[in-house]
Formats: structure tokens, sequence, C-alpha cells
């Protein structure tokens, strides 16, 4: 925009000054040709070139057709030149040898071309540095218009990329964040109504929080007694089916209660401690093994170690993760089912479907599966996952390759600070670094059962 508002304005400079310089050169000389010819009239040489043969055909066209007094201003030469001339007819000759006209006249002489010119050189180079001084004033203020500019964008884009910060934050759970307005202007306004919709959004999640956990605590205590009441029927299928709905109902009540746990700042504390990731997933696979077995169709779980490491972790809390990994793969996903440890990032993958497109972009959402053909489910399991990863300080990455099925990563924080070495062997250390699991007697399972956090075994 500077650079347009110079050019326009130096267009229109140039020209002013161009057309009002040549009309200024025009009437001086015109003034110096009549000077010149009332000197020529008077028998003084003023400077006057009669019938010059070098004048410009289009002044000799234009002092012929009429008689008038005019100017050109000649380009042809090396140096531009501007002319003046006019006609002059004189009176009529006497005759020669005492000869007459017919008609008792004499004959006229010849008309007279009378010029005047003047090199045009001074202004041309005046208004070439009238250019120039027009192209460095309007360079500089290019120049300083950017700057100016590139300098209140700046200051507004920091503005609204903080706005958007925020705005990201609280998408992603953060429900504290809020913009700091300054100013009175739309930036301001809109980081108002970022936090008004913040505060609202608060509120009203807030409100299905504590709904929620209020309802799964009153069913936790009748959902409990009729577990106990189911395990005192007497055996049969008819049993079978209600002890198994009952231990649902009481998971989900768990489930329930632990993200609205997850969800309450600071009521939820991970315990950290040194501990080998291949001892985690061994431990995962083991009480998935026992908890799913229908759901595993007889097909093994493969664990695969390709690299152990030593991480600074929560292991109650990685194995809750990688055994809800572990059952959302079985469930929702398709055999066989890949556990990948690969230093301080676990990978779990399965051979289904894949991640539907919108839990890739917007992430686990409580109550949602997203897709038919992952399987009916509540939802929880994933949200889970990132309520326990962000607890953790670990990062969960989804992604379906091209493969085919789905892959979750789980990458655990490094155990740099651990005190005792990043040893390869010991009772973690799995043989040969595969193991595989699924199928009683496959997989060691620990021998004091399974890890806290983790629901025990069906009878």
């Amino acid at each position: 925009m500077g650079a347009l508002v110079a050019a326009v304005i130096g267009v229109l400079v140039h020209d002013q000054t161009s057309a009002t310089q040549l009309d200024t050169a025009r009437r001086d000389l015109d003034a110096g040709l009549l000077a010149a010819v009332a000197d020529y009239e008077r028998m003084i040489d003023g400077g006057v070139l009669v019938n010059p043969p070098d004048l410009p055909d289009a002044l000799r066209d234009a002092i012929e057709t009429q008689p008038v007094r005019a100017t050109f201003l000649d380009r042809a030469g090396e140096d531009p030149v501007l002319w003046a001339a006019l006609r002059e007819r004189p009176a009529a000759a006497p005759p020669a040898d005492g000869v007459t006209t017919s008609g008792g006249g004499s004959a006229e002489g010849p008309a007279t071309v009378l010029a005047v010119r003047q090199s045009y050189l001074p202004q041309t180079e005046a208004l070439g540095a009238l250019n120039r001084t027009l192209w460095g004033a309007g360079l500089i203020a290019t120049g300083l218009g950017s700057l100016l500019g590139l300098l209140l964008a700046t200051v507004g884009g920091r503005r609204i990329a903080g706005s958007a910060r925020t705005a990201q934050r609280i998408a992603q759970g953060d429900l504290a964040a809020r913009v700091r307005p300054r100013g009175r202007d739309e930036i301001a306004r809109m980081a108002a109504a970022v936090n008004t919709m913040a505060d609202a959004l608060q509120v009203r999640l807030e409100a299905e929080r504590r709904i929620t956990a209020d309802i799964a605590h009153e069913l936790r205590t009748p959902v409990a007694g009729l577990v106990t009441a189911a395990e005192l029927l007497p055996p049969g299928r008819p049993t079978e089916l209600v002890r198994d709905r009952a231990r649902t109902l009481r998971r989900l009540v768990e489930d329930v209660l632990e993200v609205a746990r997850l969800d309450t700042a600071g009521v939820e504390q991970a315990e950290f401690e040194c501990c080998r990731t291949s001892g985690l997933a061994r431990q995962a696979v083991a009480a998935c093994a026992d908890q799913l077995p229908e759901a595993a169709g007889g097909e093994a779980i493969t664990l695969t170690v390709v690299a152990d490491a030593e991480v600074r972790t929560d292991p109650r809390r990685v194995a809750r993760v990688l055994a809800n990994l572990l059952s959302n793969a079985l469930r929702h996903g398709g055999v066989p089912v890949e556990l990948e440890v690969d230093g301080t990032v676990l990978r779990v993958r399965d051979h289904g479907p894949g991640f539907p497109a919108e839990l890739l972009a917007q992430g686990p959402q409580r109550f949602r599966t997203a897709a038919r053909e992952r399987g009916r489910g509540t939802g929880l399991g994933l949200t889970i996952v990132a309520g326990q990863a962000r607890l953790l300080g670990a990062r969960v990455h989804r992604a379906n390759p091209a493969t085919g099925g789905a892959v979750t990563e789980l990458r655990l924080p490094d155990g740099s600070d651990c005190a005792r070495p990043n040893a390869a062997s010991g009772p973690d250390a799995p043989p040969g670094g595969v193991a595989a699991a699924g199928r009683p007697g496959r997989v060691p399972r620990p021998a004091t059962g399974p890890p806290p956090g983790v629901a025990p075994p069906r009878p």
C-alpha cells in the first residue's frame, strides 16, 4: 500500500511538473521570438533564424497552414531542443525594370520563416533530478510504511495468537486459562468474548461433572450389592449372564468415578518411581489376558521388546493405560493385537478398521465411540488413557497406518534421573526379547497378581 501511494503521488508530481516546466519554457521562448522578430524588422541582429533548414517538419507544417506563432519540442536529436517560429509575408516588392503586373498590381515576395531555438537540456536534467528525488522519497516512504505496518501487524498478531493459544488450551481441557484483554479495539473485544465463552463452558462442564460423579457415587453401593448378590445365585447359564452384566455395570461405575477424579484438579496425584518398560508391558498383557479372554477370540496378544528402557513414572497408572489400550484394541479393533516396547515408547496396534477420522482430529470423547465399525462402548477407556497420560507427563499419539489397523503410541518420560543403572538383565527382562500372551501359560503371570489399579480377573 505504501508503494502504491508513493507511485501514484510520484506520477502525479512528475506529470504536473513536466507540464508546468514545458509551458513556462514555451512562453519564454515565444516572448523571445517576438523580440527577435522586432529586432529583425529594425534590421538589428536579435538572434532570429531566417528560413532555418533544420526546422522540424511538424513545426513547419503548423505555421504554413495559418499565420500563427507555434512552438515545438524536438526530441529527435541527442539533446532536446525547443523551437518557436512564425511565417512572415512581406509587403509587395517594387517592380523590376519598371515592369508592372497586370491589373496595376505588383508581385508579392515569398514568405519568410523566422524562428528561434534554445536547448531544453537544463529542464530535462531538472526533471530527471526530480524523478530521482521522487524515487528515493517513495522508497523511503514505502520502507517506513512497511516497517510501521509490520510493527502494528506484529503487535496485533501476537495478541490474536495469544487468544488463539488460550482458546486451544481451553479446548484441550484447561478451563482455567483466560486471555488478558488490552485496549478497547476489536482484538480486546474478541479476547473478552473468549473469556466469556470459557466461563460459560467451565460452568456447564463443572455442572455435568458434578452430576456424573454424584450419580456414579450413588450407584456404587447398590451396584456392589448387586454384584455380591449375583455371586450367591445358584450355578447356571442365567446366573452367568447376571454376573457378567453386574460386573460390566460395576466397571462402568468405576470408570465414571475415575474420569470424574481425573477431571478434578488436585484430586489425583501420580507416585513416580523408576521401572522398566518391558516389565510394565508384561504386567499389562497378563492382566488384560485374564480379564478379557473372550474378546481375544482365542488369538494371542503379541509382546515384542525392541529396546528396553528405564523410565520414571507411576507403574500403576501406566498399567491402567496399557490395559485400557489393549482392551480397546481387542473389543473394537481386530486380532492379532501387538504390543511393542521400543525404549520409552509403548506401541499398541490392532488389525481392525482403524480409528475414525473424528477421533483422530478431535481426540477421545466420553460416552462416544465415534464409529459403529469399531463396536459399541462408552468411550471412557480412551478418555481415561488421556487423563492418566496427562498426570504422568506422557504423550499419546493415535494413527491409522497405511497397512491397515490402528496404532496408539504411549511415549513416557525417560528415567535419566534414576539412580540405579539401566541394565537390560534382571527378572523383568523378557527371554529372547519376544513373548506371546493371551493364552494360559504363554506369559508368566506375576506372583502377586494383577498390578494395583487393574480390576481382578474373572472367576
